[in-house]
């Protein structure tokens, strides 16, 4: 299975405790406190990635609540693959994965999100954002 990467578990908490804002600035929702035990065990193991199936049930439901909050597809209604690319320009996803993002499990979507921002070369990322910015307020 996809691994998920470390900053999507900091993405995480961090939507989480914006959510759910600790009453007296100790305690956290059960979620962040969740989600911050496998960020620790990933950090003090020296890991950026964790295997979506190795996610326990409370944490696996809070990075899924985050994930949904996220843009599911990165088009941007430009899709140089139709054209015969190999590489859409418009979103940056290889054929492939523009051919079977529906079947994709959330953490190989979030995988290929984090390859196409790092990359940041897709008109997503310069020519077009606003269409990205557009999608990110809805």
């Amino acid at each position: 299975m996809a691994g998920i990467h470390i900053t999507d578990i900091e993405a995480a908490i961090n939507w989480w405790r914006a959510r759910s804002p600790s009453l007296d600035g100790i305690s956290a929702c059960t979620e962040v406190r969740a989600l911050a035990e496998v960020y620790g065990g990933m950090v003090w193991r020296h890991e950026l990635q964790l295997d979506e199936d190795l996610l326990d049930g409370r944490a696996r439901e809070a990075w899924l609540a985050w994930y949904r909050s996220t843009p599911d597809t990165p088009c941007i209604a430009i899709c140089s693959t139709s054209q015969g690319d190999d590489v859409c320009k418009g979103c940056g996803r290889s054929f492939d994965e523009v051919q079977h993002w529906t079947v994709m499990s959330p953490a190989e979507k979030r995988a290929t999100w984090r390859r196409i921002t790092m990359e940041g070369t897709a008109w997503r990322f310069n020519r077009y954002a606003e269409r990205g910015a557009d999608e990110a307020a809805a």
